[in-house]
């Protein structure tokens, strides 16, 4: 497609080696990295995506699994902001299929993170029929991203938070000797501490949350 070939041109000419060997480093050399800092990434991203917009509005499912094929990193990142933007209020029941192979391809905590709060959360807001199912399948998943985006979701919601919701999935998993998903549970809780902090304290100090888990919920409550 024209737009991601003039993108990943774009991206190829302000490519820095330096930075690119930085940021794999800090992704755990996981990834390969073009080099470019967020801020131009967007702005030169937000240039071709408004040359291009008719062909990104008409295909952006298309598209976005183009760039979540492709090797370098920020690529993967332009195809989730598009996937954000785009879907907004246009999902449809089908879409949880492409959100699944999104949270389980190239997956780590930073594109996990995005598509758990702004695209996973995004959808159960207008399909929420579809909340049991999607909890059943990810939650009970071997796949520690999908549990992990299970946990996460709700991210946000502040008041419209099923908190007896959150509470089962955490319980599911508080055993877990997984760092990514202790630490779910704690970053989690601890949002929702924002809206409620009185029922998050009484549930940490009811369960038998690992220690990080409990760190994280309650980081932000004095006298917890």
């Amino acid at each position: 497609m024209e737009f991601v070939k003039q993108l990943e041109t774009a991206f190829c000419e302000i490519s820095n080696t330096e930075n690119a060997l930085a940021m794999a480093k800090y992704m755990k050399n996981h990834f390969s990295f073009f080099g470019i800092k967020t801020t131009e990434r967007r702005q030169r991203f937000k240039e071709i995506w408004k040359a291009n917009k008719v062909e990104v509005s008409k295909n952006a499912r298309a598209i976005a699994l183009e760039l979540y094929a492709k090797e370098q990193r920020e690529l993967h990142y332009c195809a989730i902001e598009i996937l954000i933007k785009e879907l907004q209020g246009n999902y449809t029941k089908e879409d949880i299929l492409l959100i699944e192979k999104l949270l389980t391809t190239n997956s780590w905590w930073d594109n996990v993170d995005t598509i758990s709060k702004y695209i996973l959360g995004q959808y159960l807001l207008e399909f929420p029929d579809a909340i049991k199912e999607t909890m059943g399948n990810f939650s009970n998943s071997n796949n520690i991203w999908l549990n992990r985006s299970v946990i996460l979701f709700q991210l946000g919601y502040k008041q419209k938070t099923d908190f007896e919701l959150l509470k089962t999935i955490c319980i599911q998993h508080q055993n877990s000797t997984e760092f990514f998903i202790q630490k779910a549970i704690g970053w989690s809780l601890r949002e929702y501490a924002k809206t409620n902090s009185g029922a998050v304290k009484e549930f940490v100090l009811v369960n038998n949350l690992k220690p990080l888990s409990r760190k994280e919920a309650l980081k932000n409550l004095a006298d917890a």
